[in-house]
């Protein structure tokens, strides 16, 4: 016997586009290298703050949970570069203050001194909150902890998400 199963998800699932801006401010290394005589050095200076700006688009599965991928412009004091991520949101869709948590996990590329620049993973948490002024709009600010590029940052973000 076959059991076919129907789920109607209209009115359940919406597209919603999100933009922010981030201060990223340096905390420190990952690692700590022995220099070899071929060694170029790290891959950003120490106390090289950096700034990005973001845009993700996703889907809303339902009051509490958002996935999206996004890209990201990064500047850190002169060296740019981009990063590419997927990113998941657990925030209250209700209009007022709601606390969110996000978990991002990607790629970063940045043109630093080393020949076609340096790529590595990225991964970010974070919590915050989130004011919704309707159904369709959200302003959030944000902060936690990111790895990329060797560095830990702690990024200050605020974003506004549409719908």
């Amino acid at each position: 016997m076959i059991l076919f199963l129907s789920l109607d998800l209209s009115g359940q699932i919406d597209y919603k586009v999100k933009a922010d801006f981030s201060y990223l401010n340096y905390i420190g290394r990952t690692i700590q290298i022995d220099p070899g005589p071929d060694w170029k050095g790290y891959y950003l200076n120490d106390g090289q703050h950096g700034k990005a700006l973001s845009l993700v688009n996703g889907l809303q599965f339902n009051e509490f949970f958002f996935l999206g991928i996004g890209a990201s412009y990064l500047d850190f004091q002169g060296t740019k570069g981009y990063g590419i991520f997927g990113e998941m949101e657990f925030s209250s869709e209700k209009t007022g203050i709601r606390p969110l948590f996000v978990v991002k996990g990607g790629y970063s590329h940045i043109n630093n001194h080393y020949e076609n620049g340096t790529s590595t993973g990225m991964i970010e948490l974070s919590g915050g909150l989130s004011y919704s002024i309707n159904q369709r709009f959200k302003i959030q600010l944000q902060t936690g902890i990111m790895f990329t590029q060797q560095v830990v940052f702690v990024p200050i973000r605020i974003g506004i998400n549409f719908k």
